[in-house]
């Protein structure tokens, strides 16, 4: 297996909020400050991603938005 290209919860939020255009980002705002659609979109994002091998499971367990 490839080694990841994500390794930090920093770069993974950048990638995702990169990739969710459409989504509306609240700087300063925690993970559970954000509607039930962003948060689902986060969840299967950090899924898709684990799955992909572009982070490591260790970094997929730990990860928040």
């Amino acid at each position: 297996m490839a080694h990841p290209t994500i390794t930090t919860q920093k770069e993974l939020r950048a990638q995702f909020w990169a990739d969710h255009q459409h989504l509306t980002r609240k700087p300063g705002k925690t993970q559970n400050d954000y509607p039930a659609d962003v948060r689902m979109a986060w969840v299967d994002y950090v899924d898709h991603m684990q799955r992909s091998g572009m982070i490591s499971d260790k970094l997929a367990d730990r990860a928040t938005l």
